[in-house]
């Protein structure tokens, strides 16, 4: 059927019809089918092995799981929105470095430091040798120390390096709100914080927060590492320590739903976000000037979760390295070194172009449902690693099946698997793990352009992909670039998909430095494990400059 240019209603139908729209819904697809392989390998026989799991291990992998976010979020909350209203609100020395510093935990995985503390905190470490020495103590009998690798631990560690996600959101919130609604407090006699800042900041806290719950949930390395039995870990001990993949996957589903509640909560704190004006009748309002006792207190109060998040860990790491444990990579630490940068390289590149050609053809050619599509098809990120790996393994395993029966039918050729055998699974686990950061980039770098810059392209002749090629990518240059190198380091921090997906002595930074962590050997990945903290500096920078913005 041919329609007119003037029938609106048909030819918007001819344009989510055209073939870059198909080609994105199918990319979309693509993405979603790992996560729809989960509850169809839930569906496959575990014979008596899931009763016997729901009626002994399960109720405890849930509760586990559950006072695990509890005390998280306690702690990201206490550390996120204390810190981003004090360098908000007060000025005092060192404030202004004291902001981007209080991101820098975000540069530090959770597996290293929970290593590390445990390193520092155990009877032979620095500091139960201190007290010993400076109290006459002989044996641990004579005193008593909080033991690191408990359920206390884990909470401290993951809030210790999750809260930023707070302090960011938090931050941002409380730098946007107009001096006029804080004036209006203060002529109230009311706290501005109380009364002003964290209502109004709510709803970007708890979006943060659901972000530190999801985080919390897909923690592998260091519940793996304190014997604390999460779902998480107990999805990872079903599939490898009892072989049921079907087993595995059901209770990924059951971690589904925390999921969908934590994905819920987040989307209903930004539905009540409101935008504010931020002309100069709703300017900022300036910092308080403080000194003395009080400005030694703000700064106390600051430095606190950057010397419990970051200072202590890399300390400890430097420490083996200037003892001579780690001083340089070996044979085996290269090859880690030179996996990790290549397979990051790998899957930044295929996040940025899947999610720049969806979000292009759903912003320019789809409509509502291919641009819900995208969004959907973008939602790996909110997914634990290990329930990710469950599905991709199942999607890919069906399609190895498919193959071989194909061509094993046609050709009497037996075919290995090819999509099951290689690297290329972790490749494109990462890849729908992490699309989400390339399509926020995207997004973010289309909403900044002029609405009319793709038609004033083509009424200048240029075709669809030559505006694409030729004006839109361009001017999307930065925003690209912020996405893959943010999920370059995310990649390079990767454990538990990386774990359960590589090939046979296939090594990362980070599961190098894992497998000597479990053997008690971390001095000797002292190093490998300074370089990923060093990468992981790199989004500390950008985030800490769109702040600033």
């Amino acid at each position: 059927m041919v329609s007119h240019a003037g029938s609106a209603g048909t030819g918007k139908f001819q344009l989510r019809m055209s073939p870059w729209a198909i080609a994105s819904l199918t990319l979309a697809l693509v993405f979603l089918l790992p996560i729809l392989s989960v509850f169809i390998a839930a569906s496959g026989d575990t014979g008596d092995l899931w009763p016997h799991l729901f009626q002994t291990v399960l109720p405890r992998y849930v509760a586990n799981t559950l006072i695990l976010m509890a005390g998280v979020a306690g702690i990201s909350l206490l550390f996120g929105v204390t810190t981003a209203w004090l360098v908000t609100r007060y000025a005092f020395p060192g404030r202004r470095v004291l902001e981007w510093m209080l991101l820098l935990p975000a540069a530090v995985p959770t597996y290293l430091i929970a290593y590390t503390y445990t390193d520092f905190l155990e009877y032979a470490g620095p500091v139960q040798v201190l007290l010993r020495d400076i109290f006459g103590w002989q044996s641990a009998r004579e005193y008593w120390f909080p033991e690191i690798r408990s359920m206390g631990g884990a909470t401290l560690v993951l809030g210790a390096v999750l809260y930023p996600y707070v302090y960011m959101m938090a931050r941002a919130a409380f730098m946007l709100t107009p001096a006029s609604l804080y004036e209006v407090g203060m002529l109230a006699k009311r706290s501005m914080f109380l009364t002003v800042g964290l209502p109004l900041a709510r709803p970007a806290i708890v979006a943060g927060l659901a972000l530190v719950m999801m985080e919390t949930i897909s923690e592998f390395g260091v519940v793996e590492y304190f014997a604390i039995e999460t779902i998480t870990l107990g999805i990872f001990n079903v599939w490898l320590g009892m072989n049921s993949l079907p087993a595995a996957a059901k209770i990924a589903s059951v971690c589904f739903l925390f999921i969908i509640a934590l994905l819920a909560i987040e989307i209903l704190a930004r539905s009540r976000r409101r935008f504010i004006n931020t002309s100069r009748k709703s300017a900022q309002l300036p910092p308080q000037q403080l000194n003395g006792g009080k400005a030694l207190a703000c700064l106390a109060a600051c430095l606190t979760p950057i010397i419990i998040g970051f200072v202590v860990p890399v300390g400890v790491l430097l420490s083996f390295v200037l003892k001579g444990y780690s001083l340089e990579f070996n044979n085996a630490q290269l090859s880690a070194a030179w996996h990790s940068i290549s397979l990051a390289s790998v899957v930044a590149v295929l996040v940025v172009s899947s999610a720049a050609f969806m979000g292009l053809v759903a912003h320019y050619q789809g409509g509502t449902w291919l641009r819900r599509a995208t969004t959907v098809a973008s939602m790996g990120y909110a997914f634990p690693g290990t329930i990710l790996a469950i599905g991709v393994i199942t999607a890919a395993g069906t399609i190895d099946n498919g193959i071989g029966r194909i061509v094993e039918g046609m050709f009497g050729i037996t075919y290995h698997g090819w999509l099951t055998s290689g690297v290329g699974l972790v490749a494109v686990a990462c890849a729908i793990r992490f699309q989400a950061i390339g399509y926020g980039a995207v997004t973010t770098g289309l909403g900044r352009l002029p609405p009319n810059m793709m038609n004033a392209s083509r009424i200048l002749g240029r075709t669809f992909a030559g505006s694409v090629r030729e004006t839109i990518l361009p001017l999307m240059r930065l925003s690209l670039v912020t996405g893959g190198l943010l999920v370059f380091v995310d990649v390079m921090k990767e454990l538990p998909m990386t774990l359960l997906l590589r090939p046979f002595n296939y090594e990362t930074l980070a599961t190098y430095v894992y497998q000597y962590a479990k053997d008690e050997l971390l001095e000797q990945a002292a190093m490998p494990a300074l370089f990923i903290v060093v990468v992981g500096i790199v989004p500390v920078v950008l985030m800490n400059a769109t702040l600033r913005k």
